[in-house]
């Protein structure tokens, strides 16, 4: 599991960061063109989007966000992140389960979505959601706030139990991006994970899962970005462990609550 309390801080401020991108401007400008004009477009998983499946106690999830929920990178549903993560979870819980999410989503569109969807229970949320924000530069404060909103508005839709932030991809590990492109856009999302997950510390419902540490191609599908099979595997199993984790809890605090 990423251990996120070792890693040292990207930047020392505010001010650090605007002194790199200005430096750097020119070169990161021309990189990101390159790769936007190499790298190969992959479709969204295709496959069902709602199920249910599993014996136990019946929780419903919802996985919602941008290519990383909607499995870029992989043919089947089966194979992405919600498909792995539903089967592992069926082990334990009977689950009805949603996916809501489109490729090349950032935050607000993301919010913007969800405010159209009409209100229905879900017990956990997962969203997978930054790597289009940090792509588009947005500051890391201004990011967290974002999350903010897109929490206020899940509470608002689906009050869910547990609200799960997956964090923003280890963007140093992603093997299309040139150097010193993909240096500054790991230490971009490293920043973005660390405000995050310095915010929600301590808070029981709302919780953030840091990605497996990577710094190989290992686990990557053919454009260098999005991850393949193996790559969705160590996602879902380390996010079902989470969720069973800090679900559990939740509910047995909620039933003992109900009976007094």
């Amino acid at each position: 599991m990423h251990n996120h309390r070792a890693e040292k801080a990207p930047f020392h401020g505010d001010w650090e960061r605007r002194l790199l991108l200005a430096l750097l401007w020119p070169i990161l400008w021309l990189q990101s063109l390159n790769v936007r004009r190499v790298t190969p477009h992959m479709p969204e998983a295709a496959g069902s989007r709602h199920g249910l499946c599993g014996k136990g106690p019946l929780v419903r999830i919802l996985v919602t966000g941008d290519s990383g929920a909607a499995g870029v990178g992989v043919s089947t549903q089966n194979l992405a992140l919600c498909g792995q993560l539903v089967s592992r979870l069926s082990q334990h819980h009977t689950v009805e389960w949603r996916l809501l999410a489109a490729n090349g989503l950032d935050s607000p569109g993301l919010v913007k979505m969800l405010e159209e969807v009409p209100y229905r229970r879900f017990d956990v949320v997962v969203i997978s959601m930054g790597a289009n924000d940090a792509t588009c530069l947005c500051s890391p404060a201004r990011w967290v706030e974002w999350q903010n909103q897109l929490a206020d508005v899940i509470q608002q839709r689906f009050t869910p139990d547990l609200l799960v932030h997956s964090a923003v991809p280890p963007m140093h590990a992603c093997m299309a991006l040139p150097q010193p492109l993909r240096w500054f856009m790991g230490r971009w999302a490293i920043a973005m994970n660390q405000l995050l997950a310095g915010l929600l510390f301590g808070q029981g419902k709302r919780t953030m899962h840091w990605h497996p540490a990577s710094t190989t191609s290992t686990g990557l599908s053919r454009d260098g970005i999005h991850p393949n099979s193996d790559g969705y595997t160590l996602w879902a199993d380390g996010l079902s462990q989470h969720i069973l984790k800090n679900y559990l809890p939740i509910r047995l605090l909620s039933a003992q609550g109900s009976v007094i």
